[in-house]
């Protein structure tokens, strides 16, 4: 083989490589996001599942002032 086509085969390997590296640390950005959100996810299903009383609370102090409101729409 000619010199140039070895440099040309050392080069282009280098590319590769320092190609693939970047694509190995991309996936591992990525899992790294992924564990976050799963956590970030479960997080919410927590919120969501202590906050799932409000409504029924709400519904229940209207209708305990009830009286009240009518009332006040009476003066």
């Amino acid at each position: 083989m000619e010199n140039v086509a070895v440099v040309t085969l050392v080069l282009a390997g280098l590319i590769i490589a320092a190609a693939a590296l970047g694509l190995i640390r991309d996936i591992g950005h990525l899992v790294a996001v992924v564990r976050t959100l799963d956590a970030l996810i479960g997080g919410v299903d927590v919120i969501a599942e202590k906050t799932s009383t409000v409504p029924a609370s709400v519904d229940a102090v209207n209708g305990m002032l009830a009286p009240v409101r009518e009332f006040a729409e009476g003066i």
